[in-house]
């Protein structure tokens, strides 16, 4: 998997293996070693190359596009499979993705949609602060024109 993913992932952001290897600070003939599977960087390096192509350390050691179908997302941006609506609308989320989020049993989260994007949620909470802040910045907007 680190071999295609190391391949992969210079060919997507269209890197040279010189490019990548003067990055992290090896030759070129060992960073082709990497993507061919012959040998594996250490974790240092790895750490480099993740921080490279901005993709989790994880997810660059341990993803498969083979399996999921797609090439491995940035870092901080999560593909948690697909849902069915339930009669009544209801969804499960997954449970990686309420791990990652945090999310509990009892939560409130507001849905939020966009005929052209789709719908998005966020919890409660934060949806207050957006507000809160747009409110505060609105005043401060209105009191610099009086």
């Amino acid at each position: 998997m680190l071999s295609e993913n190391l391949l992969t992932l210079r060919k997507l952001n269209q890197y040279s293996q010189e490019y990548v290897a003067g990055q992290i600070g090896v030759s070129r003939q060992a960073l082709a070693k990497w993507e061919n599977g012959d040998c594996l960087p250490d974790v240092d390096k790895c750490r480099n190359l993740a921080k490279l192509y901005q993709v989790s350390l994880d997810d660059l050691v341990n993803y498969s596009e083979e399996k999921d179908g797609i090439p491995i997302p940035p870092q901080g941006k999560y593909i948690f499979g697909a849902v069915t609506v339930g009669e009544k609308g209801q969804i499960v989320i997954p449970k990686k993705a309420r791990e990652i989020f945090h999310i509990q049993a009892g939560d409130t989260l507001v849905v939020l949609g966009d005929e052209a994007q789709g719908l998005a949620m966020i919890s409660s909470e934060s949806m207050m602060q957006k507000l809160n802040e747009m409110q505060r910045l609105m005043k401060k907007r209105d009191d610099a024109e009086s």
